[in-house]
């Protein structure tokens, strides 16, 4: 119930399409799990799968497809007699993923269709991660809602969690995006704010995102729930496989395991395996938005991925001192093209990088970018260098013994190190209080996808 009065905050209206694909899942996952070694399960599965992305289709693509069909025509929705768009459900690419892995997981025995259903209501809205992800899977969350564990320990080990992804969000990915806004709202950019604006934006987002996903984390643990890890520092990535192995995991493997492995993956020969590859990350561009930026964005990603596999560059790229700034500069190149609003603006920014429009460009522009904004670029790139380190550190501490784990799982440090990763902890959360004090509202870039 308080996930649906958090969803309602939002629009009262909008709930009653949760509920009824909710619904509509739950009832279908029981007839597939009735029938599942039939042809009438693999039926009432497509009814399943047909639904959901019916559902998501509408309300997310539609728009895009009639204004693609008007722009083929050479005209505009208004002048085909077009005049309405529909508001995108917030949330709604989350909640049809995990109600189609719930029913595919149902169909090959993965999970049991014996939920109560406010067990499985609680699934698909948990608030936590309902609006921006991680996107749970039923199987891996099924024996968490029959029994879960709370501590005081747990509590605050989660509460940690949750103000370090908001510190995440306001204190680093909201102080580089002026940065990045500028950048790719300004006409030629000199090729020095081209660079800069890109890299703002790739820092950014991780912030962004991986905060929302360490808040989403932390929420789970105060309530008992253990959720998958969602990032796992992607920006140490020495080829594109690898990247996508630690950038946004839930969808990676929502994509591999759903998609990829199900149109054959890598058993029916290498050109096969290559056009998977590649149509999976198209469509995966395609679940961000409905925009053409998003399909050239998985076609970048699905090429580069098709390439890696044909040369077999993941298998030795660790012997390659720059394995890693090339990977990097490769994917900023694609958030180029994903943070753009039209092909248009990416090419712009392109243009730029590439020096076509001079060094600097308009020196005006370079006004209204303060030390203030360019400080905390240079920190958020030293923490996105940092975090590997730290995480690295604590593991070698738990594994020397300086460290034991609780009876609920929780990694309880020496004193010292307790007592220091407690004060940064409070700093971060004063801090971030104090910044959303004097900020004005800033969502979550994920909301739009």
């Amino acid at each position: 119930m308080g996930s649906y009065l958090f969803y309602a905050w939002w629009r009262v209206d909008f709930l009653g399409l949760l509920f009824l694909t909710t619904c509509f899942a739950y009832v279908i996952g029981q007839q597939v799990a009735k029938h599942r070694d039939t042809s009438l399960g693999k039926t009432f599965l497509a009814i399943g799968v047909i639904g959901c992305l019916g559902v998501l289709g509408v309300f997310k693509y539609l728009n895009f497809f009639i204004e693609s069909f008007a722009a083929l025509l050479g005209t505009d929705t208004e002048s085909l007699g077009i005049h309405w768009q529909l508001i995108l459900p917030i949330g709604i690419s989350f909640y049809i993923f995990q109600a189609l892995s719930y029913l595919i997981d149902v169909h090959r025995g993965d999970a049991t269709a014996d939920a109560k259903f406010i067990d499985f209501a609680a699934f698909i809205a948990l608030f936590p991660q309902l609006i921006a992800g991680p996107i749970l899977r039923y199987k891996d969350l099924e024996d968490q809602f029959r029994e879960r564990e709370h501590s005081v320990e747990l509590f605050c080990d989660g509460l940690a969690r949750f103000l370090i992804g908001l510190g995440k969000k306001v204190i680093l990915a909201d102080a580089v995006a002026p940065l990045a806004d500028l950048a790719f709202a300004t006409e030629n950019p000199g090729m020095a704010l081209a660079w800069a604006g890109a890299a703002a934006y790739m820092l950014q987002l991780y912030f962004d995102f991986s905060g929302y996903s360490d808040m989403a984390i932390g929420l789970g643990k105060m309530m008992g729930f253990r959720f998958l890890e969602n990032f796992r520092f992607p920006y140490i990535s020495r080829s594109i496989t690898e990247f996508w192995r630690r950038w946004h995991i839930s969808l990676s493997n929502w994509l591999r395991d759903y998609l990829y492995i199900s149109l054959g993956g890598n058993r029916k020969g290498a050109a096969r395996t290559y056009a998977n590859l590649m149509l999976v990350m198209v469509l995966g561009g395609l679940w961000h938005g409905a925009n053409w930026t998003f399909i050239l964005w998985g076609l970048w990603h699905g090429g580069l991925l098709a390439a890696e596999r044909f040369v077999g560059w993941d298998r030795n790229a660790r012997t390659h001192w720059y394995a890693l700034p090339l990977t990097l500069t490769f994917v900023l190149i694609g958030w180029v093209m994903f943070r753009a609003t039209h092909v248009g603006e990416a090419f712009e920014i392109y243009g730029g990088m590439i020096g076509l429009n001079g060094l600097i460009g308009d020196p005006a522009v370079w006004a209204s970018v303060t030390r203030e904004s360019l400080a905390l670029a240079l920190l958020a790139a030293f923490v996105v260098c940092l975090e590997p380190r730290v995480d690295a550190y604590l593991a070698a501490h738990k594994q020397g013994g300086s460290a034991q784990i609780s009876a609920d799982g929780t990694v309880v440090l020496n004193t010292g190190v307790q007592l220091a990763a407690t004060i940064s902890v409070l700093v971060i959360g004063a801090v971030t209080i104090l910044k959303l004090a004097e900020q004005s509202f800033s969502p979550f870039l994920y909301f739009q996808f």
